[in-house]
């Protein structure tokens, strides 16, 4: 533990040794009523407590860049607090964010992204199949026009449209396999062209 996090401890385990020992004072209302008081002010710590941590949390990931150009042919993604890496790649013009998936053999994307693409999911001929973590699911294989990732832009692109319920749409080896160097360090990934 740090020294900065010690000295916050120390000050709100005597913060609450305070409050607890003021309920106890007040006992003369009954210790009933005292228990009531006591809860409350609990619930308000607790909640004051949590209420730092989260702000905490949003505003070091608002800090975080999604990812860095590093030169013309090297893109830096910085680990997310959940241990994958997300990125945004403009497809067609349209931002899709994706989540980086080595276990995924093509780019997949939601219905949600492939319409904001310019791609209509109602007319796609799903004649694919998926084995995901939730069954299998159909897909349907589209060209992309274009796909730009910080300064490179890939043409005429392979992905699939999965018909079912995701999430998020992911980066899978079909498009990561256009770089000629994929590396993960100090919680990096690091693309290489």
């Amino acid at each position: 533990m740090g020294n900065f996090d010690t000295v916050n401890l120390i000050y709100l385990v005597v913060l609450l040794v305070m409050v607890a020992g003021w309920f106890f004072m007040q006992s003369r209302e009954g210790l009933n009523k005292t228990l009531q008081y006591g809860a409350v002010w609990a619930m308000i710590f607790i909640g004051g407590a949590a209420a730092v941590g989260l702000w905490q949390d949003i505003s070091r990931d608002a800090r975080t860049p999604q990812f860095s150009v590093a030169g013309s042919d090297q893109i830096v993604v910085p680990r997310a607090r959940d241990g994958h890496y997300y990125l945004t790649a403009q497809v067609n013009d349209a931002a899709v964010r994706f989540v980086v998936d080595t276990g995924a053999t093509d780019m997949v994307l939601t219905q949600a992204d492939a319409k904001r693409a310019g791609l209509d999911p109602e007319t796609l001929a799903y004649l694919g199949r998926a084995n995901t973590a939730n069954g299998e699911v159909r897909t349907a294989f589209v060209r992309l026009e274009q796909v730009q990732l910080g300064e490179i832009v890939d043409r005429d692109v392979a992905a699939v449209v999965n018909e079912g319920q995701m999430e998020q749409s992911l980066l899978g080896m079909g498009y990561l396999q256009r770089w000629g160097r994929i590396e993960i360090a100090g919680g990096e990934l690091i693309l290489t062209r």
